[in-house]
């Protein structure tokens, strides 16, 4: 049975459809939080390999969404819910997408990571389009152009030039992965809430991650140096999954089953200003050129939603 058709009986009675306006705000909070855990990475790839480290955030993600589901729907719906796709889909869009994440960032930057995304959106569009006959308009267009022009703006700026290595090769793979993926958990997984659909997949991927960590340690692959881990890299990693994984993850979900993986994916190209924003924070300088990047996606965001207008029926 194909992930893409597959039905299930309802598990829990969906939440109604939120609107635009709330629907964009869930994007900006997803994006939000996944900038805010990609510089706590950075104090955490040098100790933990990225087999490792992706399934120890994931099942921290878990950890913390499980009981969450289970306070919320009941004991039931977890045991009804559709565990082997939750685990395949995942994989996909969580754990190898995440392990990707890690070795994007140990061979680039945050930044750099952030501004590869700006291939979500074209990824978004055409999947939706191949799958649900998403209609193209101009105003789509108009809007993923903007959309694009702003995150490669802000690309240029902080980086001072286009680079593609490893790190940028690896930051394209996770976002196909991750496209991919957040459209399987709308289609694949009907029936069920936003908190069902992110803890489902969260859980899915602790395990996929946890085997296949598991494995590559049993085969050699470089483990955990633990005694260099502290309190420094402890309160990282909890940052990295509860920001960059679970609140992202829910945030994004719900978004999604509102907007659709192509528009909410516009959101992505704002991401290199958020990671500026936190940078700031840490230290950095502020950058205009991002930010007027920000504003130029924001712009494409909004033209993109423009529905045209339907031409009248008149009666001679």
């Amino acid at each position: 049975m194909g992930l893409q058709i597959a039905r299930i009986a309802p598990l829990r009675k969906v939440p109604p459809h939120v609107s635009p306006i709330k629907a964009n705000l869930l994007c900006l909070l997803s994006m939000l939080a996944w900038a805010a855990g990609l510089p706590a990475a950075e104090y955490l790839i040098d100790a933990i390999p990225p087999l490792p480290l992706t399934a120890l955030r994931m099942v921290l993600a878990a950890l913390l969404l499980l009981p969450l589901w289970w306070w919320q729907e009941g004991a039931g719906t977890i045991r009804r819910a559709p565990w082997v796709r939750g685990i395949l889909i995942g994989w996909l869009m969580l754990g190898m997408a995440g392990i990707l994440l890690v070795v994007a960032q140990a061979h680039s930057d945050p930044v750099t990571v952030a501004i590869v995304s700006a291939t979500m959106p074209v990824m978004g569009i055409a999947l939706e389009c191949m799958t649900t006959g998403r209609r193209v308009t101009l105003f789509l267009i108009f809007g993923l152009v903007l959309s694009i022009a702003g995150g490669v703006l802000a690309y240029a700026e902080s980086m001072g030039g286009f680079q593609f290595g490893i790190g940028a090769l690896a930051a394209l793979g996770l976002i196909a992965c991750y496209t991919l993926g957040s459209h399987l958990t709308i289609t694949a997984l009907p029936g069920m809430t936003p908190l069902g659909r992110c803890t489902l997949t969260l859980a899915g991927a602790a395990i996929a991650t946890t085997l296949v960590a598991a494995g590559g340690a049993i085969l050699g692959a470089p483990s955990v140096d633990w005694p260099a881990l502290g309190l420094r890299e402890g309160v990282a990693l909890l940052v990295f999954a509860l920001f960059g994984v679970t609140l992202a993850q829910l945030f994004w979900i719900s978004a999604i089953g509102n907007l659709g993986i192509g528009l909410a994916s516009l959101h992505m190209n704002a991401a290199p200003f958020y990671v500026m924003v936190f940078m700031v924070a840490l230290g950095a300088p502020w950058n205009w050129i991002q930010a007027a990047g920000a504003v130029i996606v924001a712009a494409g965001v909004m033209v993109a939603q423009i529905q045209p207008a339907k031409p009248s029926l008149r009666m001679n």
